[in-house]
């Protein structure tokens, strides 16, 4: 496939999404928008008192401009729009609780919202107008993720496709002509960062400020192409292809516009830990309804590969236990679930979960099926007085094939941000409503609202 297919389809697409409307959009499309950003702003809430994150988030505000935009910490702090940006897209991922995108490896919205948030507050655009952006991001992002395919997990998307979706989002959001929106995204492609895939694993904090970095560049990306400081139009080819080595599928850039919409095709989260381990607490709920974690003499994980790449008894960070597989399965027996507790700093040394994580081994599980169910774990616990419990899951809950109610969304999001921003959620719950009068009121109106102590 050749740099120039590349640079057509891109083309076709933008052109496409710079003409569709939000009255364009079906219904379960525009709900499904509300859905995803009222989840990611959970998410970047739900991070607000990670030590860390806190102390990122007060040395950016030393050095920003004016306030033009919220930070969702939950510390009345507002800053110029590229530090919010930062700032809130660092917090996005921190608590791994945001939507992603489950065909392949893209958390489409984290890469488009907190540039989008900063915009639209600054900027004064209404709320309907930042939904469209963000479906139209989501749309891009999702889109070079599938065009551009990886044999194994060597890049995380987190580094090598936000700033791209963010381009996409503000380009949409600013209502660029196609060359110019073009140009911004090209840009962005070239400034995206190759953050390895092994940090999260190995305990590496740095993979959670991926998102801000991203959001910071695509807000620049898109400044500078209105003075000519453009990507080529081969750019996505030149860098993915040629320089990170994906085996390109040019057809995915534009092929079926309009039929569907990726957003439609996302998953979301309950538990504070990579979705590649979900099936694997799902099965171990349903094993802690039989016994009690004290009673286990060793867990046995039959498994997929990606949970398999998580192999690390001993994390040290956050992120390290919440890309752990051992702990992933440890901690869940422990706290009976897979909650932002069972991940939290003190799980990392509770020396229940420490002993349990020495007791866990893995294998493949095969033969894999098909997606969905290309994410199985079957869990064994030995127990203490010589039984063996089993329990398997094909497909944890969350995605397309198995869906959450929104009532569940609505009630995650809900018990998130119900202490910090009490006004939050009946605002976001009119939101998700499609609630005429709140999609027209402006974005800044409404962050202030949501704010409000």
């Amino acid at each position: 496939m050749s740099a120039a297919d590349i640079a057509a389809g891109l083309e076709r697409l933008v052109t496409f999404t710079t003409r569709t409307e939000w009255a364009d959009l079906p219904e379960t499309v525009q709900r499904r928008a509300a859905l995803v950003l009222s989840d990611d702003l959970g998410a970047m809430v739900a991070a607000r008192d990670e030590p860390e994150l806190s102390a990122l988030q007060d040395g950016v505000a030393r050095s920003a401009g004016a306030a033009e935009a919220i930070v969702f910490n939950g510390r009345g702090m507002r800053l110029d729009r590229y530090s919010a940006a930062l700032a809130n897209g660092c917090a996005s991922d921190w608590a791994e609780l945001d939507e992603g995108y489950r065909r392949v490896i893209c958390h489409a919205g984290i890469y488009c919202l907190p540039a989008l948030f900063a915009e639209g507050e600054a900027e004064n655009h209404s709320a309907q107008d930042v939904l469209r952006a963000l479906v139209i991001g989501y749309e891009t992002a999702a889109r070079v993720a599938r065009t551009f395919t990886f044999p194994n997990l060597v890049l995380h998307p987190h580094g090598s496709l936000a700033a791209v979706g963010g381009a996409a989002a503000l380009s949409a959001l600013r209502r660029l002509p196609v060359a110019e929106a073009v140009g911004a995204i090209s840009s962005a492609a070239t400034m995206v960062l190759p953050g390895p895939y092994t940090h999260p694993i190995k305990g590496s904090l740095c993979r959670n400020v991926w998102p801000g970095i991203a959001a910071q560049t695509a807000l620049r990306a898109t400044d500078w192409a209105s003075l000519g400081i453009v990507g080529l139009p081969t750019a996505l080819h030149d860098v993915y292809a040629d320089a990170f080595v994906a085996e390109p599928q040019a057809g995915e850039l534009s092929d079926g516009l309009g039929e569907t919409w990726a957003i439609s095709d996302g998953y979301h989260k309950v538990f504070a830990c990579c979705q590649y381990g979900h099936a694997g607490i799902e099965a171990t709920i349903r094993l802690c309804e039989q016994a009690d974690a004290g009673e286990i003499e060793s867990i046995h994980l039959d498994t997929h590969i990606k949970a398999r790449l998580m192999d690390n008894p001993d994390p040290d960070t956050t992120i390290a236990g919440k890309f752990s597989i051992q702990h992933i399965a440890a901690t869940a027996a422990v706290h009976g679930g897979g909650g932002f507790e069972a991940f939290s700093a003190a799980s990392l040394t509770d020396p229940r979960v420490a002993a349990l994580r020495h007791k866990v081994t893995m294998a493949p599980y095969e033969p894999i099926p098909e997606w969905p169910n290309d994410r199985p774990t079957r869990v064994t616990w030995a127990l203490q007085d010589g039984r063996t419990l089993t329990e398997e899951v094909m497909s944890s809950r969350g995605g397309p094939d198995l869906p959450f109610t929104p009532e569940e969304i609505r009630a995650k999001i809900r018990g998130i941000v119900g202490a910090p921003y009490p006004a939050m959620a009946p605002v976001l719950e009119r939101l998700m409503d499609l609630d005429a009068a709140t999609l027209s009121e402006s974005w800044a109106a409404l962050a202030v609202t949501m704010t409000d102590p």
